[in-house]
């Protein structure tokens, strides 16, 4: 019994330790979160007036237009800023502020006199963008050639949107193999984001002083499991005979696992190193995909789903590409792949390494957790993405058209052949010393 109150005495003490923090606890939070807001007022560049001195005008003037818009009324929401990042140095700057105190008075003294150099422009849109209720971000992505362009996203843009713009600016084709990608150099990582992101939701979690990048580059990958299928729902099979497919048993496929009210996940299993945390030891483990997340065969146990212990589950975990992990933590090869949530930009413990023998192996596990993560709307992302490539046809009249060529005989000059096209009114004579 006394031991019992003496447990009772040190609970009653800790409680009361506990509640007596609650209130400085509640007071640090909200001074974390307005510096968090400061942070995001101007991430990458020195301040917010230095990122507005990087638009280009007719980009000023349209964010301009839009905030003056946008503060007219309360309830009315901004229009989709159809302006996309470009692909430079990390350099973002974001505004999310509270709503405006006194956005009538505030908004009828900035219009009664019409800015007219750059940086009346930019003063007036410091005040705009203070009042804004929609968080904005000040984007400059890095382009391959080592260029860049500097615009102005919002929270509502999706990775879409963002392309899009980009197509138009760069005047670049519109090939389904564009991407944006972040880089973090002191992870040494790299990842595509998905078309259906919103751009500013992942370049958030940045830190003001961080180091990571966006490129705008092309990634023939990024819809492989879509274009080749068979790379991964035959895997199984020699690569001879998945090789050999043709477009319309690739359809089948399509059709077979992304079509129906469910996704089937590519049924994939192999043995992949794990690296311990902490050490740069890593260790040969049996992993197995499933539509939940990875799991693994424990020592001594076998392959059934009763014996798999669960690795990592997708929700709160995206894939990373690494650059130099046989170097930097000794592992087996280069063709190594991170799980690790957003948020973490360090060095962590709750970060996951894993190693595969070869490039091919890489490419399968790499695009199979992108399956199983974003299930059917990747799928989406693909047909949206060739709708833009080829505005003018569908994807499955240019699969017919693909079908029929292979199908169609070898061309001859006979008239017959060409059925849409009328007959010459005219053939004139061979020349001479080639008559018959």
């Amino acid at each position: 019994m006394d031991n019992i109150d003496a447990m009772f005495s040190d609970l009653l003490g800790e409680i009361n330790t506990l509640s007596q923090s609650i209130m400085p606890s509640a007071d640090r939070t909200e001074v974390e979160s307005a510096l968090q807001t400061e942070r995001t007022f101007s991430i990458g560049f020195t301040d917010l007036n230095e990122s507005l001195k990087e638009l280009e005008d007719h980009d000023l003037d349209a964010l301009m237009a839009e905030l003056a818009s946008g503060s007219t009324t309360s309830e009315c929401s901004l229009p989709t800023y159809q302006q996309a990042g470009s692909y430079a140095d990390n350099e973002i700057a974001a505004s999310a502020l509270p709503p405006p105190s006194n956005s009538a008075e505030s908004s009828g003294g900035l219009q009664t006199s019409e800015p007219q150099t750059k940086s009346d422009k930019i003063k007036l849109a410091l005040e705009k963008l203070k009042e804004a209720k929609v968080r904005k971000l000040i984007v400059k992505v890095l382009m391959s050639d080592g260029s860049s362009k500097i615009l102005m996203v919002d929270e509502r843009q999706t990775v879409r949107e963002v392309l899009d713009t980009l197509f138009e600016k760069t005047h670049c084709d519109c090939s389904i193999d564009w991407s944006l990608c972040e880089t973090n150099p002191e992870l040494q990582i790299e990842r595509g984001f998905e078309d259906h992101e919103h751009v500013v939701e992942p370049l958030s979690s940045w830190t003001r002083l961080s180091e990571n990048k966006m490129y705008f580059v092309s990634r023939p990958q990024k819809y492989v499991m879509f274009t080749h299928p068979q790379v991964f729902y035959m895997w199984k099979k020699k690569k001879e005979c998945s090789s050999e497919i043709n477009e319309q048993a690739k359809q089948l496929l399509l059709q077979e696992h992304f079509g129906g009210s469910t996704l089937i996940v590519p049924d994939l299993e192999g043995t992949l190193y794990l690296k311990e945390d902490g050490k740069k030891v890593w260790k040969p483990r049996y992993f197995v995909l499933r539509a939940s997340g990875i799991y693994y065969v424990p020592k001594g146990k076998t392959k059934s789903s009763s014996d798999l212990v669960c690795f990592v589950h997708f929700e709160k975990f995206n894939i990373y590409n690494t650059k130099h992990f046989k170097l930097k933590y000794r592992a087996p090869t280069d063709f190594c792949f991170m799980l690790k949530h957003p948020c973490i930009q360090k060095e962590s413990d709750y970060i996951k390494f894993l190693c595969c023998d070869d490039e091919h192996t890489l490419l399968l596990w790499v695009n199979s957790i992108r399956i199983a993560k974003y299930g059917t709307t990747l799928y989406k992302n693909y047909q949206a993405a060739m709708k833009r490539a080829h505005p003018s046809a569908s994807h499955k009249d240019r699969y017919n058209s693909q079908v029929n060529t292979q199908q169609a005989p070898p061309q001859t000059t006979n008239v017959e052949d060409y059925p849409h096209e009328a007959p010459p009114d005219f053939i004139p004579p061979p020349p001479p010393g080639l008559e018959v």
